[in-house]
């Protein structure tokens, strides 16, 4: 029996979705739609439409779907076009830290873009008396004579007792959300904001939500129903419905998915350019970088993958002065109805005159097309200039007829005084020039040396503009199988990835230790495989904040070429392609579930010579699961580790206070990172806890030098 998994991904530009034999890794059909975003309901539409189109084009049965998983642009398209619902904020705390509270919650109007607003009203309860339901009703009333169609419920402290805001919420007949629902951290004012964003989109997302799950239902398909998050992990709709702010970038996330879970990648910058943007992201040691969004210059308590959008890619408009190529971009062809000139037949371009345009009410209109009587207009693009020099593989997405892509591009040149060729490289020159600064900021922030980095191109338009990016950073570059489609293939294959906070004064080991299995738990309900389970735990002593985050590949996991297991002949060769050596490296520990493998560097600078151990843990699909420049690796049974670590910790001459050893446990089918625990006290207490309930007879630790 067939087990298909459906992943549809909303682009600025298209809508695609592909279907996946879980049982052979091998994609069974992928259709692409217009995203529907003028539709009544919004992106939905075409979400429906797509899979639908899918299912009936590939003949799926619908008993054979295990799992439909969705990206959507619902809560960003929101905050961007100011279409969000009034919020009545209730802020709450003692009477005697009113003024504070009410300047730190009364948010007032929260300025979303030009004339555009998040508009809210506000009330102030105080909890130092007893809380009175019927006062509470008639809070909740005056708010929504004042227009309010959400409620947000923010108490100073609530983090700590978020009893007073559950309460308030029970007693509200419209959506709400709580501040301790978002975060588990301090920050009264961010929370509240958090929440007032969240909220204002809620009306939204239920909406996508019940048309989406309608859809599917009337499909006569029982499979589950995931939404991406902006972390990259999967999460269920019921979350959708009251945390839509959590798919804040779910898109771009959602390609990053696709590219580590179809490709082995260590140390690269995946570039994703689609019809209308390109988003780049940075993946350091086998995983995507994390921050906290700012929306709309806003900064929130939501994490999401740091994921860089530039307005170039695909299907970018040129613009010019009429006499010179100013610009190409933000703008694209789709946006503005217009097939490519190079999609075109050379005839349907003879006799072109080239004609400016504003694409949108409002743009300037310094835009360039092609129009051939009647009105009859075309594109000129990126993709259109890559065509007519010949930049383009057969068989690509992106490949189109390189003689209406050179007509085009002559009508241009003789407007200019130019030659074909000239105007084509001064397109791609405008336009990769956008994109390599924003490489090369990341590269500098997060500190990735040249030599240990490789580009790799996903999306429609990859082919048109990262080889020619590659080339000017001197880097390697790789396509992605299936580039088109590689974001659903990431949706409908990603991982779960769960984060929770905690407020807590010097936990203990057995604070860590309970902490880190109640998240485990709340990963492995969501979808998660018990053996591919990863956990990183960090306190932030300054704030008193312990984090512990998840990792874990979906049940009946894991997609694309990756789907069988490795085996050993394959996993070193695979270790060795990552480590960027030939030969030399060696398996540490026959452990099932995962490889590890370390290779010796030595390095020669001036008249000094040193020696670097690099280690690297695969799971048993070929996937990353740590990387480290240089570490020392030993494995025994769980008595003879613990007492490892204490010498060496000893023999280190490491104080309790001292910055503690970047440690991992790689425990059967379990993998520690205790590597941002800030004290040795509480790296070595935890660590040692974790051996001593372990149920294994041999153990690896990996301390980083």
């Amino acid at each position: 029996m067939s087990r298909i998994r459906i992943g549809v991904d909303v682009g600025g530009t298209f809508t695609k979705s592909v279907a996946i034999d879980m049982n052979t890794g091998r994609i069974v059909g992928k259709v692409t739609v217009p995203t529907s975003h003028f539709s009544d309901e919004g992106v939905s539409t075409g979400i429906v439409e797509s899979l639908i189109k899918l299912i009936n084009k590939e003949s799926i049965n619908e008993s054979n779907i295990e799992l439909i998983s969705h990206s959507t642009t619902q809560a960003v398209n929101a905050l961007l076009e100011g279409d969000t619902a009034k919020v009545g904020i209730i802020g709450m705390g003692v009477s005697l830290e009113k003024n504070d509270i009410v300047k730190r919650t009364n948010l007032g109007n929260i300025k979303l873009g030009p004339n555009k607003y998040l508009k809210s009203c506000y009330k102030f309860l105080d909890t130092s008396k007893f809380l009175d339901s019927q006062e509470i009703t008639q809070i909740i009333n005056e708010l929504k004579e004042e227009g309010a169609r959400v409620l947000i419920v923010s108490e100073a402290y609530g983090v700590d007792d978020p009893s007073n805001e559950l309460y308030v919420m029970q007693k509200s007949d419209l959506p709400a959300t709580a501040g301790h629902e978002l975060t588990g951290i301090y920050g009264l004012e961010i929370r509240t904001l958090t929440a007032a964003i969240n909220a204002s989109i809620l009306p939204k997302a239920i909406g996508t939500a019940k048309y989406v799950e309608k859809a599917v239902r009337e499909q006569k398909i029982s499979a589950p129903i995931t939404i991406m998050k902006g972390d990259g992990g999967l999460t269920d709709m019921n979350t959708f419905k009251t945390k839509p702010i959590l798919t804040v970038l779910s898109g771009p996330a959602a390609s990053v998915a696709g590219a580590l879970l179809h490709l082995r990648i260590l140390n690269g910058i995946f570039i994703e350019v689609g019809g209308t943007s390109t988003n780049i992201c940075v993946i350091k040691n086998g995983k995507p970088e994390v921050k906290y969004v700012t929306i709309m210059d806003h900064p929130t308590c939501i994490k999401s993958l740091d994921v860089r959008v530039v307005g170039i890619a695909g299907g970018s408009l040129v613009r010019w002065s009429g006499k010179k190529i100013t610009d190409v971009g933000p703008r694209s062809a789709h946006i503005s109805g217009l097939k490519y000139s190079c999609f075109a037949e050379p005839q349907d371009l003879e006799g072109g005159q080239i004609v400016t345009f504003m694409p949108k009410e409002g743009d300037p209109i310094d835009y360039i097309g092609i129009e051939v009587g009647a009105g009859k207009r075309f594109a000129i693009t990126t993709t259109c200039a890559a065509n007519a020099l010949g930049l383009i593989p057969d068989n690509d997405y992106a490949k189109g007829s390189k003689q209406s892509a050179q007509l085009a591009l002559s009508i241009l040149g003789q407007r200019l005084g130019m030659n074909m060729e000239d105007v084509a490289n001064k397109i791609l020159d405008l336009s990769t020039r956008k994109i390599l600064q924003t490489i090369r900021n990341l590269l500098k922030e997060y500190k990735i040396k040249d030599e240990k980095f490789v580009l790799i191109g996903g999306g429609g338009g990859a082919s048109v503009l990262v080889p020619l990016i590659a080339d000017k950073l001197d880097a390697q570059y790789r396509i992605a199988d299936n580039s088109e489609v590689i974001s659903s293939i990431g949706v409908c294959t990603a991982s779960i990835r769960e984060e929770r906070e905690k407020l807590i004064d010097n936990p203990s080991p057995h604070d860590i230790s309970v902490f880190i299995q109640e998240v485990e738990k709340i990963a492995i309900s969501k979808g998660a495989l018990p053996e591919s389970i990863s956990t990183q735990s960090e306190y932030i002593s300054e704030k008193s904040l312990l984090r512990v985050t998840v990792y874990g590949n979906m049940k009946l996991d894991v997609g694309g070429s990756d789907i069988k297991e490795i085996d050993d002949e394959e996993a070193e060769v695979l270790a060795c392609e990552l480590f960027g050596i030939n030969e030399g490296v060696h398996r540490i520990f026959n452990m099932k579930d995962y490889y590890i493998f370390a290779c010796e560097i030595h390095k020669k600078k001036l008249f000094l010579k040193s020696k670097k151990q690099p280690v690297l843990v695969l799971d048993k699909y070929g996937h990353v699961r740590v990387s480290i420049e240089n570490a020392e690796v030993y494995s025994g049974d769980p008595k003879e580790m613990k007492f490892k670590i204490q010498t060496l910790i000893k023999e280190r001459g490491l104080s309790k206070d001292e910055l503690a050893p970047q440690i991992h446990i790689v425990d059967g089918k379990r993998l520690l990172d205790f590597s941002s625990l800030s004290s040795t006290t509480h790296v070595l207490k935890a660590v040692t806890e974790e051996l001593d309930r372990t149920i294994n007879n041999q153990v690896t630790i990996i301390i980083k030098v």
